[in-house]
């Protein structure tokens, strides 16, 4: 399966220079934050492929219905062709009382949550959020410190997949597009990115 990712900024060549050929082929796009609800709802209006996001720290409190086509998937497990994909969005919290941060302890406490989700999809295979887990391409500054309890999910759970975004490439930072850690390859989708989920066993 052909997938989509995007993250943190507008793609100028899949935007404002659009041609179908760029989509040919993609069959799930998924949206990792700090992206407009104008720009998702592009994606959705030019293909078939079903549009899933989640929020990135810049962006206003979720609205249900505000963006046409697309797939609010926080805090929420969505199966697609059999593919189990949870939804965590937001960062790291560096400013009090604002929308779509999180201390350790908070995103704790969402995934706590989660847990009858979890049982009964028997945990997931793709991991969609906006920061980093950490010590796996974060950076040492508050606002882009990865989650511990992502690693907890990685290592629990095993996934094939975990998508992320919130670590931009032009930070000059020796910036990694692909990783692998254990059982799992991890794709930080700033701007846009394509890949190959192969939905048979083996590695992506």
């Amino acid at each position: 399966m052909k997938i989509l990712v995007l993250a943190d900024c507008e793609s100028k060549s899949l935007y404002e220079y659009f041609t179908p050929e760029k989509l040919e082929g993609v069959e799930l796009i998924l949206a990792c934050g700090d992206l407009k609800e104008s720009y998702l709802d592009f994606f959705a209006s030019m293909t078939s492929a079903p549009v899933l996001f989640v929020m990135g720290n810049h962006d206003e409190p979720y609205t249900p219905g505000s963006y046409s086509g697309c797939v609010c998937i926080e805090d929420d497990i969505y199966v697609y062709r059999g593919i189990r994909i949870l939804g965590l969005g937001g960062s790291m919290r560096y400013i009090p009382q604002v929308e779509n941060q999180y201390s350790e302890k908070e995103m704790r406490k969402r995934i706590r949550r989660l847990w009858w989700k979890l049982k009964k999809n028997q945990g997931f295979d793709i991991l969609v959020s906006h920061a980093p887990a950490a010590g796996i391409n974060d950076l040492s500054d508050l606002p882009h410190k990865g989650f511990v309890c992502f690693c907890d999910l990685l290592n629990r759970y095993k996934p094939r997949l975990f998508v992320h975004g919130h670590v931009h490439a032009n930070y000059g930072t020796g910036f990694k597009r692909v990783d692998q850690v254990g059982d799992t390859v991890v794709v930080n989708a700033y701007d846009y990115y394509i890949l190959d989920y192969p939905e048979e066993k083996g590695p992506c």
